[in-house]
C-alpha cells in the first residue's frame, strides 16, 4: 500500500470511529461511572468484536451477511433487542439517595462490561456493512491479505484512540454524579440514547447486494 492511501485512510476512518454510537456511549458512560483506566480495559471487547468482523469480511463472509436477508435480519433484531434492553436498565435504575451513591453504582466487573461492550459491537451488523463497503476503497489490489490487514490494524488503533477520547469526557461527567439529581439524569439520558440506537438498528434495512 502506498503512503498516499494511509494518509487517505486515516482521517476517513477516524471521522467512523468517532461517530457517536452505542459502543462511544458505552464508553463514555463506563468511565463516568467507574473512571478511565476501566473503562478503556473494557473497550477491549469491542476491539475484539470488530477484529472478528473484520476477519469475516476479509474472508468475504461479510458479503454473504449482507446478501442473506435471513442472517442480516437476526443479528439486527438480536442487536436492537440487546440495545433496548440495556437502555430500560438505565432508566429503571433511578436516582441514588444523597450519601448512598457508591452502593448505587451497579457492581460490575471489568470482564462483565467487557463482555457488554463486545455484544453490543457484534451485534450490529452494520458494522460489518462499513467493513464490506468502506475499506475496498483503499485495498491495493495486487496484496489483498496484506492491504487488508493494515487497513484492519489502523481502525483498531483509530478505535482505541476514539475510546479513549469519549472515556475522557465521559470522566469529567462523573464529576457531576455526586449530585444525586444529576446521577438520575445522566442515567436517563443513557437509557433513551440506548433504546434509541436500538431503535435506529430495528429500522435498518440490509443493503442491495
Amino acid at each position: 500500500m502506498s503512503t498516499d492511501t494511509i494518509l487517505w485512510f486515516i482521517p476517513a476512518c477516524f471521522a467512523l470511529n468517532m461517530a457517536f454510537g452505542p459502543n462511544n456511549l458505552l464508553a463514555l458512560t463506563n468511565a463516568m461511572r467507574v473512571g478511565i483506566p476501566t473503562a478503556l480495559a473494557a473497550s477491549l471487547g469491542r476491539i475484539l468484536a470488530f477484529a472478528i468482523m473484520i476477519a469475516i469480511t476479509a474472508l468475504g463472509l461479510g458479503a454473504l451477511l449482507i446478501a442473506s436477508e435471513v442472517a442480516f435480519s437476526a443479528v439486527k433484531w438480536a442487536g436492537a433487542a440487546y440495545l433496548v434492553w440495556l437502555g430500560i436498565k438505565l432508566l429503571r435504575a433511578g436516582a441514588p439517595q444523597i450519601g448512598d451513591l457508591d452502593a448505587a453504582k451497579p457492581a460490575r466487573t471489568t470482564a462483565s462490561l467487557a463482555r457488554q461492550e463486545f455484544w453490543v459491537a457484534i451485534g450490529n451488523p452494520k458494522a460489518i456493512l462499513i467493513f464490506t463497503a468502506f475499506f475496498p476503497q483503499f485495498l491495493d489490489r495486487g496484496d489483498y491479505a496484506t492491504s487488508f490487514a493494515v487497513l484492519g490494524v489502523i481502525f483498531l488503533l483509530l478505535e482505541m484512540a476514539a475510546i479513549a477520547i469519549y472515556a475522557f469526557i465521559g470522566s469529567h461527567l462523573g464529576r457531576f454524579a455526586g449530585n444525586s439529581n444529576v446521577f438520575a439524569w445522566m442515567n436517563k439520558a443513557s437509557g433513551g440514547l440506548m433504546i434509541a440506537f436500538g431503535a435506529m438498528l430495528a429500522l435498518a434495512r440490509r443493503p442491495a447486494p
